[in-house]
């Protein structure tokens, strides 16, 4: 057996045993189990069943449910040549392909996506009909031809085109009359775009080279950075009922700046005293904290609880690096005014451009930034709930902190 398989089923069994298997159990129940979970993920038995929920899993290049949640379209798998007509396009940009559908047959894609010893995926070794895919799926219950049949529904189109009234549709001019366009979100392309985006922000040479800029020493290489990017979310929080790519990227994605047109500025309040009490109206987050506030009397606490809370915090900290942003904008050097003269140091340099050199130079003013963002959080969630808030202890706050100081590089 590959070792990649091996080390699939081994990860599973694991899984496996610890939702199951309990210390306080008797020796006799633990023994059954245990041959329950070596039975369940038998090749003999698990094949067999993975194919046949293949069928539940749907690989495509352009899903429909990042315009719509709710939009249900044909599988639509994009195979353009590639050509050297200068355009980021499908075909001429190698990305996965995503997939949607029933998020219990998720372990089969997993499965079809391991990357055996010779650096092929298992799904194009089926595909092939290599020797390799027969060896590794050779079992007694089913023959190989049914096994493949049955995994390779996955990446089946529908023979009907059908698109949705929740997806964003266009009527193109064609001769005397119209084609109907489905606008379609590529998201191999989209997260592939993320990729290179954080490779060149956050990569260790770019973290060398800025921190070599903020010592004020000399840098051979140098750095690239992408400014005024914007972060769109989808799925809100439940990120998997989009797609694979999307869950796998935390529902979130970059947005380049476009011009033209050039948008209209947003009317924000630039901070006389502190920025998060003169420029948030806890008003603009309160679907945040209503839904943050729904999970925390949830009565129940587990993983899934857990990371909906964590999305809808991350939520909220994007909102507010918007309106960092907005102020930013502003004109240079506009903290210097007497009439801004109150607003702390470390606030000054973190949102007034004239004080960029010394936001680049030291991290002093950013940590005083993370604790008063955390301090507004949780005083926010409670002067939107009221009475109904519940109490967030040191704990809770810590936990906050963190999240944010995840965000640090964004905050800068």
């Amino acid at each position: 057996m590959d070792k990649s398989i091996e080390e699939f089923f081994d990860e599973r069994k694991n899984n496996w045993r610890k939702s199951k298997i309990k210390a306080s159990m008797s020796d006799e129940k633990k023994a059954a189990l245990e041959w329950e979970c070596e039975e369940k993920f038998a090749l003999d038995n698990w094949l067999p069943d993975a194919a046949k929920r293949a069928g539940q899993l749907s690989m495509v290049t352009h899903p429909g449910k990042f315009t719509h949640p709710s939009a249900k379209i044909s599988s639509i798998i994009a195979q353009f040549p590639q050509k050297a007509d200068g355009f980021l396009r499908t075909g001429n940009n190698v990305s996965s392909l995503d997939v949607f559908g029933n998020a219990a047959a998720l372990d089969v894609h997993k499965f079809l996506s391991l990357k055996l010893d010779d650096g092929k995926k298992l799904i194009d070794h089926i595909e092939e009909e290599t020797e390799t895919a027969k060896k590794q799926l050779a079992v007694g219950t089913a023959s190989f031809e049914e096994i493949r049949e049955g995994f390779l529904a996955i990446k089946e189109s529908d023979e009907t085109a059908v698109t949705s009234e929740k997806v964003k549709q266009v009527y193109f001019p064609c001769d005397n009359d119209y084609h109907l366009l489905s606008i379609l979100t590529p998201s191999g392309l989209m997260f592939e775009l993320k990729n290179c985006v954080n490779d060149m922000r956050f990569s260790d040479q770019t973290r060398e080279a800025r921190e070599l800029k903020r010592k004020g020493e000399h840098c051979d290489a140098g750095f690239d950075d992408l400014f005024n990017l914007s972060v769109i979310g989808y799925g809100g929080t439940k990120p998997q009922n989009i797609s694979v790519l999307n869950n796998q990227n935390g529902g979130k994605t970059y947005l380049l700046l476009c011009m033209p047109p050039a948008l209209q500025k947003r009317k924000i309040r630039l901070p006389r005293f502190n920025f998060f009490e003169n420029s948030l109206w806890a008003g603009n987050f309160k679907e945040s904290f209503d839904a943050l506030h729904k999970l925390l009397v949830v009565g129940y606490n587990n993983i899934n609880i857990r990371e909906g809370r964590n999305n809808i915090i991350k939520f909220i900290i994007d909102q507010v690096i918007d309106v960092m942003w907005s102020i930013r904008q502003h004109e240079s050097g506009w903290s210097r005014s007497d009439h801004y003269s109150n607003l702390p140091a470390h606030q000054k340099i973190w949102l007034d451009n004239f004080k960029v050199e010394e936001r680049e130079s030291s991290d002093e003013w950013l940590n005083k930034i993370v604790d008063e963002f955390s301090r507004w959080i949780v005083f926010a969630y409670k002067k939107s709930l009221g009475k109904q808030a519940v109490s967030l202890g040191d704990d809770e706050l810590l936990h906050i902190k963190g999240l944010i100081e995840e965000n640090k590089e964004a905050l800068r």
